[in-house]
């Protein structure tokens, strides 16, 4: 998924729960299943980011020199600009872009 087209606020905002409920049913089952994909958001994000970096990486025996790369900057700021992980993973759960299962213990209660 391009993570850099989502819909997803850059600012956080204050979502009515009984609304992102109401999908799921559950208030800590939705409240896990965002932190999960927020999980492999962040996580997705960083190898993106750190492959596009490792172009830049130039082994160097002397650790004084610094160099600055102006290519280098723009991209982490990029990324820094992005929406948090957490507001994309609940703008997915709100689109009905997020595929979740149940858990097996409520359906073994019933």
């Amino acid at each position: 998924m391009d993570y850099k087209k989502s819909k997803a606020p850059k600012n956080t905002l204050t979502r009515d729960m009984n609304q992102l409920t109401e999908k799921v049913g559950n208030v800590y089952e939705t409240v896990a299943i965002i932190g999960k994909r927020a999980n492999q958001i962040s996580t997705a994000l960083k190898k993106e980011l750190d492959a596009k970096l490792q172009d830049f990486s130039v082994p160097q025996d002397s650790i004084d020199e610094t160099y600055e790369n102006r290519e280098q900057i723009e991209i982490s700021r990029s990324y820094e600009r992005l929406p948090k992980a957490t507001l994309m993973a609940t703008q997915e759960l709100i689109d009905d872009q997020l595929v979740y299962t149940g858990s097996s213990k409520d359906e073994a209660l019933k």
